[in-house]
């Protein structure tokens, strides 16, 4: 997270910016709070790329956010597409993504990686249901939390029907490291299997920390994913998820798994290491490192901008009626203190008075912003008191 800059606004959408989260090709990723104090991951347009196209893409992100719904995908909170500023609040998640996370600490253990992808397939399949493909998949768009990873950035994300096209022929559109040939080849019609694809790829990068395929360039990479000939890098991946990412990587569409197959698989992997996919989760959250989440500051206090602090106190309604049938005062110093003590000083037996003030009407309930009249206990109570302090003394434990 870095601070606002000079040329950040300091607010949009009703949220009040605190810090940059982040930035993609589309746009500047802030860290807003609503004024309930509700943290979002506020979206914004760069201004350099809204164009009508841009704004059309980003609508149809829109549009798409609002559809999706589950666990392990980040909950659309707010936007407004026609704005002058177009912008997208999600679900803000506490927790790195994958890529960050295997940079700083190395590749996953397999139980952890199983369950990785057991979970993101079915975060995936809450997206496929809702018509849409991410198109996008990849280690900087997954975040680790400690309730279990988050699927975001649909930016890139196509109605799966085909009912609008916003990219021209040939056009690639997404990250090439996971990208799967078809896509590669600037093809249109893509279908659930890319997402799988772009699955096995997240699958070796996290057991492995590198991709299928690397170069120096991304049309070096896209020509090595487009070749058939050319087998993708497992080097390093646990023999138990050779068999599944080798299929999820398939050149052909049609002879990758579906993603309740990938599920199936990857949790066979996981009892077959003897524990349940629910242990396996736990494993997987207790990866994540404590974030300390920033927020705005308080405001700057203003003497005399409000009400005085109310300061609640127990009042004794009985003993104050007693008081006013029977006009007793209130017992001040010496009196309040007890026979023989001086004002400074305080039985041992003795309880705190509340401090002194003005009683509004109903009885014993005090103002706001004013403290209540300390008033003496009624006489039982006052008897009570007295019989527990003398056995308190007596007593030999």
């Amino acid at each position: 997270m870095e601070p606002l800059g000079d040329n950040d606004p300091k607010s949009i959408g009703g949220f009040a910016l605190v810090c940059r989260i982040g930035a993609g090709g589309m746009g500047q990723v802030y860290l807003g709070e609503s004024a309930a104090g509700h943290q979002a991951a506020v979206k914004v347009i760069k201004a350099s790329v809204l164009d009508e196209d841009t704004r059309a893409r980003f609508l149809s992100e829109v549009d798409s956010m609002r559809t999706v719904y589950g666990p392990f995908v980040a909950g659309f909170v707010g936007a407004d597409a026609a704005a002058e500023q177009p912008w997208l609040a999600v679900e803000y998640v506490p927790g790195p993504d994958l890529r960050t996370y295997v940079a700083g600490h190395g590749p996953l253990p397999l139980v952890e990686t199983a369950s990785l992808g057991a979970l993101l397939a079915e975060g995936l399949g809450t997206v496929h249901d809702a018509g849409l493909l991410h198109r996008d998949l990849k280690p900087q768009n997954i975040l680790l939390s400690e309730y279990g990873p988050k699927v975001i950035d649909f930016g890139l994300a196509v109605l799966a029907e085909r009912r609008t096209m916003l990219t021209a022929t040939g056009f690639v559109v997404g990250s090439v490291l996971c990208m799967p040939p078809e896509q590669a080849r600037g093809e249109h019609q893509l279908d659930r299997p890319a997402d799988v694809y772009a699955l096995g790829a997240v699958l070796l990068f996290a057991a492995t920390g590198h991709y299928p395929y690397e170069g120096p360039t991304w049309q070096a990479v896209a020509l090595k994913i487009e070749d058939p000939a050319t087998p993708p890098d497992l080097t390093g991946l646990p023999p138990e998820l050779e068999g599944l990412v080798t299929d999820m990587l398939a050149p052909a569409p049609a002879a990758r798994p579906t993603l309740p197959q990938v599920i199936e698989r990857l949790v066979r992997v996981i009892h077959g290491l003897g524990l349940t996919a629910l242990q396996a989760k736990r494993r997987l959250a207790g990866l994540t490192p404590e974030i300390v989440v920033p927020h705005l500051p308080p405001p700057a206090f203003e003497p005399g901008g409000g009400d005085a602090a109310y300061t609640p106190t127990v009042v004794d309604a009985a003993a104050a009626e007693d008081d006013e049938e029977t006009g007793a005062p209130a017992p001040t110093g010496a009196e309040r203190l007890g026979p023989g003590a001086e004002p400074d000083e305080e039985p041992e037996d003795a309880v705190p008075a509340a401090p002194t003030g003005t009683v509004s009407e109903p009885r014993g309930i005090p103002p706001r912003g004013r403290a209540a009249t300390a008033v003496r206990p009624a006489a039982p109570l006052r008897i009570a008191e007295r019989i527990r302090a003398s056995y308190a003394r007596e007593a030999r434990f």
